[in-house]
Parts: structure tokens; C-alpha cells; sequence
């Protein structure tokens, strides 16, 4: 039996600094690591898309594991 896994791509161009990006992509771990069990195997992959507070990415990213894990339940 597998496990939900996560990728994440942050690049220099959308956050200049290491810091920055480096924060963006503890948030969202520690959001998917806390809805691992709920999620079935499936890979997800994030890719930041335009400039965001660590705050706003966070529930960006809960919304759409809620969005997704209901999405999966239906089929």
C-alpha cells in the first residue's frame, strides 16, 4: 500500500530569496503532512504561481486539499 506524496516547485523568479522560499515550502509540508492520512495515494504536485504571504499560500493549499479530497471520494 502506498501513501499520499507531495512535490513542490518554488522558483527564484515569484520569491528572490532562499528565506522566502524556503518558509513557503515548510508551510505547505507541514499542511500536507497533516492531511496525509485523509488523502488517498495520490501524488500532488504545487507549483507557486505568483507572489504570496505564507499565510495566504496555507489556505490556498488547505482549500484545495479539502477540494480534492472530496473530489476523490466522489469517483
Amino acid at each position: 500500500m502506498g501513501c499520499a506524496r507531495l512535490g513542490l516547485v518554488v522558483g527564484k523568479r515569484h520569491l528572490k530569496r532562499a528565506v522566502d522560499r524556503n518558509q513557503i515550502k515548510r508551510v505547505i509540508r507541514e499542511a500536507f503532512r497533516r492531511r496525509r492520512s485523509s488523502l488517498p495515494d495520490v501524488d500532488v504536485v504545487v507549483q507557486l504561481a505568483s507572489v504570496a504571504t505564507a499565510t495566504q499560500v496555507h489556505d490556498a493549499f488547505e482549500l484545495l486539499l479539502t477540494e480534492l479530497s472530496q473530489r476523490i471520494a466522489r469517483s
